[in-house]
């Protein structure tokens, strides 16, 4: 199945979840720094034909898949013109292989700063390669078509030996498991005391959470902005404390979290990325400062969600 929403630490624990605490110190871990481009480029070999398909996240859907293995796919099954010079260019330049990846469309050659969405990339010099693609994730095939395959997060570099494609990708690490464990034993405690939530009233809990990002003129969510969620939704406020603090604890690991990266990333000024991406045998979630770049998305996308 199609890797879903990447979700924020502190969003998990709404329901009553608190694996997200054993989440932020387990010792082994994979994490990688977050790209962010658009559209998202799912391409390798079909299980159900055996042949090389490039497509969009529509691969993956339960009624029309849109798979495409020839260019004369392309163009049905998206009418859409730029997408379409997009996986174009994408099935004549990606290389062909048995596995299953996805990633991030950045753009194409020809220059050396790109803002595929919020985040603007600036590289030492202008891009030769025809397209280039930030890579995230790749697919163990476990039965006979797209859907019967499970997501992972990409943990190998990828090499194009010739100019059709530059993969970006960089070494990231986070050593903040020891220095944050006491503050996830307390959260641990601070556990017992709240009435948790349903999914469905915890979805709800997160639109007014983004929707407070968005509209908020401060730097980050206050007391008193929580108590009117809580009262909004008639929740205990136990519960927002609890999410308050494990945003602090997601807040003190994003920080204590370093790349490599070749290139710079820019939000109106030079910053050091948009964030991270985690995972381990806990689950995947993301280390992102979404005040300053959620709502930064918000504002760009109208409320989507991200």
């Amino acid at each position: 199945m199609q890797l879903l929403h990447i979700e924020h630490p502190e969003d998990s624990i709404l329901t009553g979840d608190l694996s997200v605490l054993d989440w932020f110190i387990e010792s082994d871990s994979n994490i990688s720094l977050k790209i962010d481009g658009s559209p998202s480029i799912v391409w390798g070999t079909n299980p159900e034909t055996g042949n090389f398909f490039v497509g969009t996240k529509s691969v993956f859907n339960k009624v029309r898949k849109k798979i495409n293995e020839s260019i004369d796919d392309i163009i049905l099954n998206h009418p859409n013109e730029e997408l379409q010079k997009i996986l174009i260019s994408c099935f004549e330049n990606l290389p062909r292989t048995l596995t299953i990846y996805q990633g991030d469309f950045i753009g194409f050659g020809g220059d050396d700063y790109y803002q595929p969405n919020t985040i603007g990339y600036l590289f030492p010099h202008k891009i030769d390669h025809n397209i280039i693609i930030a890579p995230h994730t790749t697919y163990d095939v476990v039965g006979n078509t797209l859907r019967d395959t499970v997501a992972r997060p990409l943990d190998n570099t990828l090499f194009s030996d010739y100019d059709g494609v530059l993969f970006v990708q960089c070494d990231a690490q986070g050593d903040f498991a020891n220095e944050i464990r006491d503050n996830c034993k307390f959260a641990k405690q601070m556990g017992e005391l709240p009435v948790y939530v349903d999914r469905n009233k915890a979805n709800k809990l997160k639109q007014s959470i983004n929707q407070c990002i968005r509209l908020s003129s401060r730097p980050i969510i206050m007391d008193d902005e929580l108590e009117i969620i809580a009262d909004i939704h008639n929740v205990d406020i136990n519960l927002l404390r609890l999410w308050q603090l494990v945003k602090s604890i997601k807040e003190d690991a994003l920080y204590m979290c370093k790349h490599n990266a070749w290139f710079t990333s820019y939000l109106d000024e030079e910053i050091d990325g948009e964030g991270y991406v985690m995972t381990n045998k806990h689950g995947t979630y993301k280390l992102v400062d979404r005040e300053q770049f959620s709502r930064a998305n918000f504002l760009r996308y109208s409320g989507r969600a991200s």
